[in-house]
């Protein structure tokens, strides 16, 4: 059952505070009420949120993307033409050192419920969970029945909810939208699809699974793109309750940059001729940028990343391949941006605009992942897909970007999804619109993706009462004033000291094996293999986020106490060890085999096998009838 709500002052207003009691003590917020009869008349009526007269509650529009690295927009120093992000960006605050998961599923459990992923059901994806973990609490790979989303608790207190785009939360009717808060629902299920067909983009699974309101589509229109149909049904949940006077909770959740890379060909073509430079100095380009929009602390190191070298050894096709893959991976995102410019002239145009806030972030850092690498998946991806790159691209095209694309979009950080470093987790938040004072300001201290559903609630003046204490604290402090966020002239973070900290709460992370408790400014790290040693490191990501620089020795007490606080989050969430020959990608490649591809399959071998034996036995008795 949902959860009640009661309501507090917002950043806007003054809301009226319900609260009920019994005679065995206070029930809901606190305040005693006038008796039991209060109680019923309020759990049968739903929370509204209580603003005066001409202050309504906010709109609020949660943009997420996919894949998308931390330097890759424009007002993140990147040269790829995002000119409406970078807009929201120029008029509220941009987050430099906010993380988020690794991958895609566990952030946006985390994001809609504020509560650490392992508790939420999603210690680890479906997809890639190993087999001693199936069935243990916390490794379900779908939300559990114990926590409740941001959605359901603005959807009692009054908001019209919706979401278009990826879901990855699960199939089942208990965890598709309508289920969880959403009044309107067009989703992609999956980890990642097809852009313009129904179908899956990778052999993981079968068939691709897309919702309308909780109904499984059968195909898609003809004309369809992922990023123009996601706006397109944002805007008409919109038309529709134009005349309404509730607020509305809008989740844009985008397929780009998720592989494969596709876009409409005039994005694609604004690129053309571009990147041919090769990564190492598009690379300098953004390192140059960041640190001129303050996003790069004065005198420090960039993570290292591919040399001019790498470059020049490749043959002249292979540097037109590489260069016009990254043409597709701009286009994407110019494209999606394109969209989201859309949305904003809508609620321009309808009078909206003025009362939204607008949240954009990225799920995890870029990936460098090569599917074509795997033998099993280019035989595959070659029957369904073409690579030539005059196609690259467009409808019926495959392609990523690449080990080389990848660690650029995360400049100036180490590893990428998937890893625990920074190139995986530190993405670009970007916080913006009605009563976000600090225009084009820079939030340089920590934060996590737990914190944004606090936040999402305290904006709308909506106090949660989940099943689940939430693990994360609310920005919105950090939104209200001058003085609450730093000017990007002010230094980050504190020098490095023996002593261990205490003034800041510690969050933990894990995911498959790779793990990191951040206690800021410090950072404790360890990858496995085959992404790390898997040594624990320990940096200071305030004043180096390329992780250039190893504190473990120079600063054993803060080390141990950093690994002292990873033991005790493991015990609190319940993280499992994975086993020791674990590897993300090819438990993925067995979860697909076993648990998609011979269930299909079984009965057809089955009956194979069936008709074999039968043969054989015939021709064995007609044998011995001869002799």
């Amino acid at each position: 059952m949902p959860s009640r709500l009661c309501l507090l002052p917002s950043m806007w207003s003054r809301a009226a505070v319900f609260a009920t009691s019994t005679s065995r003590g206070p029930v809901g917020c606190g305040v005693n009420a006038p008796g039991w009869w209060v109680l019923l008349l309020l759990l049968a009526i739903p929370a509204q949120a209580q603003t005066p007269p001409g202050l309504p509650p906010p709109n609020i529009v949660l943009i997420v993307v996919d894949d998308i690295g931390y330097s890759d927009f424009g007002a993140f120093g990147g040269e790829i033409d995002t000119p409406n992000i970078d807009a929201l960006a120029g008029a509220g605050v941009r987050f430099s050192n906010f993380h988020t998961a690794s991958s895609c599923a566990p952030t946006r459990a985390m994001l809609l419920t504020g509560v650490d992923h392992h508790s939420a059901g999603i210690g680890n994806m479906r997809e890639s969970v190993p087999f001693s973990h199936r069935g243990k609490p916390g490794y379900g790979g779908v939300l559990n029945d114990r926590v409740t989303t941001v959605a359901t608790q603005l959807q009692d207190a009054g908001y019209r909810t919706a979401i278009a785009g990826k879901w990855h939360l699960g199939h089942e009717p208990r965890n598709l939208p309508p289920a969880r808060g959403f009044d309107d629902s067009l989703i992609q299920a999956d980890n990642g699809a097809d852009n313009y067909e129904m179908r899956p983009y990778l052999p993981l699974k079968s068939e691709a699974y897309w919702y309308d309101n909780g109904q499984r589509l059968a195909a898609l229109p003809p004309d369809f793109y992922s990023s123009t149909a996601f706006v397109d049904r944002t805007i008409a949940f919109l038309e529709a309750g134009r005349d309404q006077e509730s607020p509305f909770f809008a989740y844009l959740a985008f397929q780009a940059n998720h592989a494969p890379l596709q876009a409409p060909a005039e994005f694609i073509e604004r690129y053309r001729g571009r990147y041919t430079e090769g990564w190492a100095r598009a690379r300098d380009r953004r390192i140059d940028r960041l640190a001129e929009l303050g996003l790069l602390p004065a005198g420090a190191t960039a993570a290292a990343g591919p040399g001019q070298q790498d470059w020049d050894r490749l043959s002249p096709e292979q540097q037109v391949f590489e260069a016009r893959r990254m043409q597709v991976y701009a286009g994407m995102a110019t494209a999606m941006d394109h969209e989201i410019g859309r949305l904003l002239d809508y609620l321009r145009d309808s009078g909206d605009y003025g009362n939204t806030v607008f949240v954009v972030l990225s799920d995890n850092g870029a990936t460098v992942a090569e599917p074509y690498e795997s033998r099993f998946v280019r035989a595959w991806l070659d029957r369904h897909y073409s690579r030539a790159v005059e196609t690259l691209g467009i409808r019926g095209s495959w392609v990523a970007a690449g080990r080389g694309w990848g660690a650029v979009s995360n400049t100036p950080l180490a590893g990428a999804k998937f890893s625990a470093s920074e190139g995986g987790v530190r993405v670009p938040l970007i916080i913006a619109g009605t009563g976000v004072v600090p225009r084009g300001g820079i939030d340089r201290e920590f934060a996590y993706i737990t914190d944004l559903a606090p936040t999402l609630l305290a904006l709308a003046g909506v106090s949660s009462l989940s099943n689940q204490p939430l693990d994360g604290a609310s920005l919105v402090p950090r939104l209200g004033g001058p003085d609450s966020v730093e000017s990007a002239a002010t230094p980050t973070g504190a020098a490095p000291t023996g002593a261990a900290p205490t003034g800041a709460a510690p969050t933990g992370y894990e995911f498959a094996g790779h793990s990191a408790l951040y206690r800021a400014p410090y950072k404790l790290v360890r990858n496995r293999p085959p992404l790390g040693d898997g040594e624990w490191r320990l940096f200071h990501i305030g004043d180096d986020p390329g992780e250039t620089r190893n504190l473990a020795t120079e600063l054993p007490q803060v080390f141990a106490q950093l690994q002292a606080d990873y033991a005790a989050y493991v015990q609190r969430v319940g993280v499992l060890p994975v086993p020791e020959n674990y590897v993300f990608e090819k438990q993925a490649a067995l979860n697909a085999l076993v648990f998609v591809w011979l269930p299909r399959y079984l009965p057809v071998l089955l009956l194979v096998l069936a008709a074999v034996l039968l043969v054989f036995v015939w021709l064995r008795r007609r044998r011995r009838r001869r002799d």
